[in-house]
């Protein structure tokens, strides 16, 4: 029996899990189930009862959960060896503070620094630092936060890209890509979100670069279905794909929207079901 949670795809058995705790009527679905398909925007609570419970869930987002947030994403970057720029990750403000040796810290700071908070996206929370009075102003936002209840961040080294990235998106065993370029010299950040275009003509050799390195990523890590944000630096040439951040729940417009991501997630689904020597009743 096949079991969806995802409201775009219909198997034998489908289940709604949005707004909702997983119960024990949804436990006892996915251990009767011989595969289970599961929203981009499942809870970890029902992400992981499939994956205790049923040896078959479909997307993998086994390093969502185990690496989750910037903060968690720099952590698997760095445990797979994958290039990214020079990172240091800070739990909270008292953990920047204790550490003035460590990258970005006040003994070895140079400028210009990207900060980020560890959650958000398309750009969101996301600033260039170019002075200490702007880094001074971006941590005391961040003490903000901390009075809220919310806390982390990272300081990157930052890269001239020429004010673009290439996004790769993965679903399944299909990769796509594309560039997203920021033309605005008002604006930081190559999010579709932050008046970035579209090209997906540009430079295709660093596209194939950044495909094939993300392919190998997950190939490592299981993945398959995300964004990935990749960075090359501007100069010099050739340059190195760099792993930005991934997204689990991205933008469709560089896919030709929901519409198409849709249909590329349903052929995703049935090749994945195929592969396992599995099928829906009615197809």
């Amino acid at each position: 029996m096949m079991l969806s949670y995802h409201p775009f795809f219909e198997a034998d058995k489908n289940i709604i899990c949005a707004g909702r705790e997983p119960d024990a009527e949804d436990l006892a679905a996915i251990r009767a189930a011989d595969a289970v398909v599961l929203p981009q925007g499942c809870f970890r609570s029902l992400y992981a009862m499939a994956r205790q419970n049923c040896a078959n869930v479909f997307p993998n987002f086994d390093a969502r959960f185990k690496y989750a947030g910037k903060i968690g994403q720099a952590r698997l970057f760095a445990e797979t060896n994958a290039p990214h720029p020079e990172t240091a990750t800070y739990r909270n403000l008292d953990s920047f503070y204790n550490h003035p040796d460590s990258f970005g810290g006040q003994t070895t700071r140079s400028f210009p620094l990207v900060f980020k908070f560890d959650w958000g996206g398309e750009g969101n929370h996301v600033f260039l630092i170019n002075s200490s009075d702007e880094l001074d102003r971006v941590l005391q936002t961040a003490a903000d936060f901390e009075k809220g209840g919310r806390s982390g961040f990272l300081l990157q080294n930052y890269i001239p890209d020429g004010n673009r990235s290439v996004r790769v998106v993965v679903v399944g065993q299909t990769f796509l890509s594309y560039w997203r370029i920021q033309n605005s010299t008002e604006s930081f950040g190559s999010s579709l979100a932050q008046g970035a275009v579209i090209d997906a003509d540009a430079d295709p050799d660093l596209q194939q670069l950044a495909v094939a390195a993300v392919k190998a990523f997950c190939n490592q890590t299981g993945i398959n279905l995300a964004g990935f944000d990749i960075l090359f630096a501007a100069e010099p040439r050739p340059a190195e794909p760099l792993f930005l951040e991934i997204n689990y729940y991205f933008g469709r417009r560089g896919l030709g929207g929901s519409e198409n991501l849709y249909k590329l997630l349903n052929t995703a689904i049935l090749n994945w079901i195929n592969s396992l020597g599995l099928s829906l009743k009615d197809k």
